[in-house]
């Protein structure tokens, strides 16, 4: 091998992870609408295993409980859950739609007083769960490509017309 063609050989190489990101270094970005407030979001809230700590700012207000203000810091697995969801349903410019997201131990006992179905301990309390749906596709879906991931609790709500999404152990429920 001649000294021209190790360096071509050498310099292709190096310039190689340049040229083509791997799909995990691509910005996860997720775009969302929050159904009470009316607020909308589009954030690159990572990229490659980096979170970017001002996107999850912006997101942990986006995520606040709206009935309060009261804000909490939003376990980014969360997040990746909605992200991996999306990617899943071949649709990664998808908008989610928001219902719930942090709440309050206030706002959940309310809830509890007035609603059924709403756990004492709930993961809406310490950031790691949400409440969501996509305009143009059906729960039931929604719920079957989050089971297929095989990562926290999918709850399904045929009725109320949503999805519940944690971090919590493996498991599910709802029809």
């Amino acid at each position: 091998m001649n000294r021209r063609h190790f360096l071509g050989l050498a310099l292709s190489t190096a310039a190689a992870p340049v040229l083509a990101k791997s799909p995990s270094e691509r910005p996860r970005v997720l775009s969302l609408h929050h159904m009470h407030t009316d607020e909308k979001i589009a954030v690159t809230y990572r990229i490659g295993d980096r979170y970017q700590r001002a996107a999850l700012n912006k997101l942990n207000h986006f995520f606040r409980d709206f009935r309060t203000d009261d804000i909490v810091a939003i376990d980014p697995q969360l997040f990746d859950i909605l992200y991996d969801v999306k990617l899943r349903l071949g649709d990664p410019d998808a908008t989610y739609q928001i219902l719930s997201a942090y709440r309050s131990p206030r706002t959940n006992a309310m809830l509890r007083r007035t609603s059924r179905g709403v756990a004492k301990k709930s993961l809406h309390m310490t950031g790691q769960a949400v409440d969501v749906r996509f305009p143009d596709l059906s729960t039931r879906h929604l719920r079957d490509t989050a089971v297929a991931l095989g990562r926290g609790g999918v709850g399904y709500y045929p009725r109320s017309n949503f999805v519940h999404l944690d971090t919590g152990t493996v498991r599910r429920w709802g029809a």
